[in-house]
């Protein structure tokens, strides 16, 4: 049984389906997802819920408990060898403890950043896992301080990357691109409440930026299931800028870019794994930035910093998250050739951690070692 519960873990148990459907064609396959996970062979107890950390789990705490509960009767009633649970910790972690008393053994793969806040779950996360499938490379010491088994399998980005091919001059020629011209990418997110707070400021950067480089062109990465009609002003808007828009190819913006913005995440770690120049930004409610300043306890938020143990990246966060500040790192890691080289010289390092790893085929290696197959 794979449990994902969000779209980025979800491609991973879809990855991670497929090589097993490959490894063993007569393979059950249980488990909570979406449609990529569904086309893989696995027959979906329940969908994702599109909760979100535990405020979003809190509003959806009627759907999770539904699927809860049917998880709960699968175990009672049918044989289940190995449970992988894919992040989501809030809900995962309780699915956890019920398989561990009916004698399944527990997979957590991405595990929670217990790195960043929450600390206390480190010892929870191993009390109630048989191994735990680390995809950063600090993280392995932490769970086995903690006395549970933890192998470093790489990152799924870099695994998506690799399987990934990108022309870059034939994707400007479908994007109608102008190829002599620099592309700066832009990355605002997929919530509500980040391209509520982002698209304004990325309308004001872009002015700014077009004022001092005319010859720009600019491209935003539009996530998918995107209701467009919500930002109808803010849309206007960068129409009336030339700005060109591509739903759900965020890689291919990427191969496109020779700079980019982009909302801290998955995307902005991959950015960095292409070698992409970029700044980082980021904006959440007064109230919810002051409790995150008061639980997370990270000297960087941007995972190519955290990795490095420097910012190599800019990070512009809440009142930083300015089209001015904005506009002046894009400028200057555009305009300094020096600075820009510098920056891809950190990533091909970062990129060197990663790309031998293949994250999905370790994972079935794990579940092999764990069935005794």
């Amino acid at each position: 049984m794979i449990i994902a519960g969000e779209s980025s873990g979800e491609l991973y148990g879809a990855l991670l389906a497929k090589k097993l459907r490959e490894k063993w064609p007569n393979l059950f396959l249980l488990g909570v997802g979406g449609k990529k996970m569904e086309t893989e062979g696995v027959e979906l107890v329940a969908g994702i819920t599109g909760a979100f950390g535990i405020f979003g789990a809190i509003s959806s705490i009627k759907t999770l408990f539904g699927t809860y509960r049917k998880l709960i009767k699968i175990f009672k009633t049918k044989r289940i060898d190995v449970l992988v649970l894919i992040d989501f910790p809030d809900f995962n972690l309780f699915v956890a403890k019920a398989a561990k008393k009916y004698g399944i053994k527990v997979l957590y793969y991405v595990s929670p950043q217990v790195w960043a806040w929450r600390t206390g779950r480190i010892k929870k996360i191993a009390a109630r896992s048989h191994i735990i499938a680390a995809i950063l490379p600090f993280e392995p010491e932490m769970y086995e301080k903690a006395g549970t088994d933890c192998e470093f399998v790489g990152h799924p980005a870099m695994e998506e990357l690799l399987q990934h091919v990108s022309d870059a001059e034939s994707l400007k020629a479908e994007f109608s691109i102008n190829p002599d011209a620099p592309v700066f990418g832009i990355f605002p997110g997929s919530r509500h409440g980040e391209l509520k707070r982002h698209l304004p400021v990325i309308v004001d950067t872009i002015k700014t930026i077009k004022a001092v480089h005319p010859e720009f062109q600019f491209v935003i990465a539009l996530a998918p299931n995107l209701h467009i009609e919500k930002y109808k002003a803010q849309f206007t808007a960068l129409n009336s800028l030339g700005v060109k828009f591509v739903a759900e190819r965020s890689l291919d913006v990427l191969a496109v870019s020779d700079v980019a913005l982009m909302k801290s995440g998955t995307a902005a770690f991959q950015a960095a794994l292409m070698g992409v120049p970029l700044v980082v930004f980021y904006k959440m409610p007064a109230v919810e930035f002051r409790i995150a300043k008061m639980i997370i306890d990270v000297s960087h938020i941007n995972l190519a910093n955290l990795i490095m143990e420097r910012e190599v990246v800019k990070e512009l966060i809440q009142n930083d998250a300015t089209s001015a500040k904005i506009s002046a790192e894009i400028l200057a890691l555009y305009e300094d050739s020096a600075k820009r080289q510098a920056m891809t010289d950190d990533f091909k390092r970062l990129r060197a951690l990663f790309e031998s790893k293949n994250p999905t085929d370790e994972v079935v290696k794990i579940i092999a070692n764990l069935t005794g197959d």
